[in-house]
């Protein structure tokens, strides 16, 4: 089972691709889709789903995993991630593959047995656990990679999309 998983933002959005074989979970791919300050919110929005829908047509996942927004600081850098965060779950909509959402917390204790993990442990963690020459780059990929990672070891290894093509709840 291929899953994607997503670390929202704005500015950077983060994606990582595992697969799920039997108790093996192995890495595919990972990246980030960045977006220039000086471009236009709304053409920031667009180019995020366009690159989603390319992701999601390209490497075929079968879950998607994205993280769910925590508490900002700065209540006007939450509007832009929820709105960007919006778009990705719109992208994963249309795509019409099951998706599910972990909190920061759910991540971390998954992924370091610490829900409280700094993101220096998770990129360490990730290194080792997929095997990777390097630390995942840049930061919210290899946080995407965790969200996948919990995905992974949260879920069965069949999930039929025909049942459900919405929000999975865990099992």
């Amino acid at each position: 089972m291929k899953i994607l998983g997503i670390d929202p933002g704005y500015g950077i959005v983060g994606y990582g691709i595992v697969e799920k074989i039997g108790n093996k979970i192995t890495h595919v791919t990972h990246g980030a889709m960045i977006t220039g300050k000086e471009e236009r919110f709304e053409d920031r929005l667009d180019y995020i789903y366009s690159e989603m829908m390319k992701i999601i047509t390209q490497y075929s996942p079968e879950l998607i995993a994205v993280e769910s927004l925590y508490f900002y600081k700065n209540a006007k850098t939450a509007i832009y991630v929820g709105e960007a965060r919006g778009v990705i779950l719109l992208a994963i909509k249309h795509s019409k593959i099951p998706y599910t959402e972990f909190t920061p917390h759910q991540v971390k204790l998954t992924v370091t047995g610490y829900g409280r993990a700094e993101k220096k442990q998770i990129q360490s963690v990730m290194k080792m656990l997929l095997k990777l020459d390097e630390i995942p780059k840049p930061d919210d990929a290899a946080d995407a990679l965790a969200v996948a990672w919990c995905a992974a070891v949260s879920y069965t290894q069949h999930i039929n999309a025909s049942d459900s093509l919405g929000k999975l709840d865990k099992f």
